[in-house]
């Protein structure tokens, strides 16, 4: 069977997508690599509650059920999400993992675990929480203790006791250092001191004036917030860093075989914690991109720029502030299936219409 259109993914990106393509009637399917409709969401850290509040965290047409104004947590997100699936009863063929994309002729060739599928469109809705970066910090293989990064930390029981170093400046590197420093020796280091952000300003949370002001998911925010994310702060964060609870340091120069060494200093750690987020390149695409030079993809606004008919949804500042979140996929998701569409109608003139759309 030929699909209109294939989606590798079934998380937050990959059911948006879903949506849009029911909406337009098109012969779709999702192939999810794990065995729920969930995403990464599962693996992430126990304590792990949204930054932004349930009124503003929903996907098209569902929302958050209960207190709008909470920040849901982990596992309220992931019985969202399945409840998003079941509601919309998209098609979905689970522990189904995509192992290679070739093209063939005017068709694309999605190779699994399981069989072959074909498409004459791929949205890659994968997102960009599965291959987590790990920068090659200078004496890193020289170091004897525990390097750990923030997709495999689930609670402070991982690093009972220890020392640790949390590497990044990012909402989760605040989050998971505060954590762990009720009980253990936290020292937070990045290459720029965490940048805060009141989470509530004049008495509304701060995404009611990024939704107000258009700046979330307006094109112009991209530009005017920049790609340095704050960290959305109650308080409690900048008070523990001020205070040394938790205690700042710019990035290391070097790894030693047990510890960080800067120029005019040493610290002994035990543990490395790297909040240092993801490869954006999925490996199943790199026959079908070319060299691998560039661990992003090459696309513009979710459109493929090399490959006609290849398309991305999820991807972090793919088209806005919050083109990578719950609140912000689903805009992405219907430009690029809006696109999609026409592709499908004249796969041989669609590039002419990129951007216009």
């Amino acid at each position: 069977m030929v699909y209109d259109v294939v989606v590798i993914g079934a998380g937050q990106a990959g059911l948006v997508t879903a949506h849009a393509l029911q909406k337009k009637g098109l012969n779709f399917l999702l192939l999810e690599a794990g065995e729920r409709a969930v995403g990464s969401w599962p693996k992430y850290y126990d304590s792990l509650t949204l930054f932004s509040p349930a009124r503003y965290s929903s996907l098209p047409e569902l929302s958050f059920t209960g207190d709008l104004t909470r920040y849901p947590t982990r596992d309220e997100v992931v019985d969202y999400l399945e409840r998003y699936a079941q509601h919309f009863a998209f098609p979905i063929h689970f522990n189904t993992r995509v192992t290679n994309i070739q093209r063939q002729d005017e068709l694309f060739c999605l190779r699994t675990t399981h069989t072959d599928y074909f498409a004459r469109a791929v949205v890659v809705a994968s997102g960009p929480f599965h291959q987590p970066n790990i920068p090659n910090f200078k004496g890193l293989t020289d170091f004897k203790g525990q390097v750990l990064h923030s997709a495999a930390y689930r609670s402070p029981a991982d690093v009972l006791g220890q020392r640790v170093a949390v590497v990044g400046a990012g909402n989760s590197a605040l989050q998971i250092a505060y954590e762990l420093s009720a009980m253990h020796e936290v020292i937070l280091t990045s290459r720029q001191a965490p940048l805060f952000q009141k989470q509530r300003v004049l008495g509304q949370d701060i995404h009611f004036w990024l939704k107000w002001t258009g700046l979330d998911t307006g094109r112009w925010g991209k530009w005017l917030l920049g790609k340095e994310t704050p960290v959305l702060d109650q308080g409690k964060y900048r008070q523990a860093v001020e205070s040394g609870r938790i205690r700042y340091q710019r990035i290391f120069e070097r790894l030693t075989a047990d510890g960080l060494q800067w120029s005019d200093s040493s610290l002994p750690i035990d543990t490395l914690l790297l909040a240092t987020g993801f490869s954006h390149l999925p490996n199943y695409i790199n026959e079908l991109i070319g060299d691998g030079s560039s661990d992003t993809p090459q696309q513009e606004n979710g459109i493929g720029t090399t490959i006609q008919g290849l398309y991305f949804v999820g991807m972090p500042w793919q088209r806005s502030h919050a083109s990578a979140t719950l609140r912000g996929v689903g805009d992405d998701a219907r430009y690029v299936v809006k696109h999609l569409q026409r592709y499908l109608k004249n796969p041989q003139t669609t590039h002419l219409l990129q951007g216009c759309c």
